[in-house]
């Protein structure tokens, strides 16, 4: 990643009002305490597609985000964190979590926390929108706090980690597949280890467990709602019931999930040679023109005029 900010050659006077402007940007609005006009930080950073990686090392302080910083920039992200050097607590919704080597978190920046940075830190966080984790794993209210040591989590860290040393390099019409990587080793990360660990509601369970199973069955075009049920251990009422609260039913979360792939397929440059048909095929439609139809209803054009308005020369139907 290259190096966006840091405070190394600036003034002492200079150095808190321009980091706090930078790392409100980078992050999200908020207050900034320090002891002394002698602070120290850097930030670098890299967007690839919807994420965005940011490293953040810095001295001692406290970031404090109030309710109306959250009002201020009405952000609606999931910030996935790796703590690599030092220690900080960090308090949101009246519970204290102590960050050391190793730690990693998912925690929502909608609303308000407070950071405390003990010593010289360093951090990787991952910035996610909210609903991208929210369609995989159900909504996640409470901050989760993960174990490196699990295999799941581990291996997002792993990836991400590797991710943030080559994304200079990586080809930029790669970054929509990468970031969906991300964001699915995220959401199994959380759905593996994170509630487990984390007592939550039986419906926030079962609705979680019913999509994970969605998800992994999405290209088998016999995938009905009553195997999806079926294979998350519960009614098809049941299955319904529980999509009713986010506005879907069993059916139509299939064909939600489903479309979403093609549309990440139809906008990729890697697979413009693939015909049209074949994506909607491999993603569990069986009929082309039910895909079309459905295609155009969810996102106003039909998946020839999606591929062309991303500039793949010619689509194949």
């Amino acid at each position: 990643m290259d190096i966006e900010f840091t405070t190394e050659n600036l003034d002492d006077r200079d150095r808190i009002p321009f980091w706090v402007d930078v790392a409100s940007q980078a992050f999200y609005s908020h207050e900034f305490e320090t002891s002394g006009s002698s602070f120290e930080g850097r930030l670098t950073s890299g967007v690839v597609d919807n994420i965005a990686l940011t490293r953040c090392d810095c001295g001692p302080c406290v970031v404090t985000r109030t309710r109306s910083d959250t009002l201020r920039d009405d952000l609606d992200n999931y910030i996935f964190s790796i703590r690599l050097q030092g220690r900080s607590a960090l308090r949101q919704d009246d519970r204290t979590i102590m960050l050391e080597p190793g730690s990693v978190i998912l925690h929502n920046v909608c609303k308000p926390l407070k950071i405390e940075f003990l010593e010289q830190t360093s951090s990787l966080h991952v910035s996610v929108g909210r609903e991208l984790i929210r369609s995989r794993v159900g909504d996640l209210d409470a901050m989760q706090v993960l174990s490196r040591g699990a295999p799941t989590t581990g291996l997002a860290v792993d990836f991400i980690l590797s991710l943030a040393e080559r994304v200079a390099g990586v080809d930029e019409t790669l970054h929509p597949r990468i970031a969906n990587h991300v964001i699915d080793l995220i959401s199994m990360a959380v759905g593996a280890d994170g509630y487990k660990r984390e007592i939550s509601a039986p419906r926030e369970l079962a609705l979680r467990r019913l999509k994970s199973e969605i998800e992994k069955c999405l290209a088998d075009p016999n995938l009905k709602p009553a195997r999806a049920a079926g294979l998350a251990g519960m009614s098809v009422r049941y299955a319904n019931m529980l999509l009713a609260e986010e506005g879907l039913s069993l059916e139509r979360f299939i064909v939600q999930r489903r479309l979403e792939r093609c549309r990440q397929a139809l906008a990729d440059p890697h697979q413009s040679r693939r015909m049209i048909g074949d994506i909607a095929f491999a993603w569990g439609f069986s009929d082309h023109s039910h895909f079309t139809r459905r295609f155009r209803a969810a996102f106003g054009m039909t998946p020839a005029e999606y591929r062309a308005q991303h500039g793949l020369a010619k689509a194949r139907a």
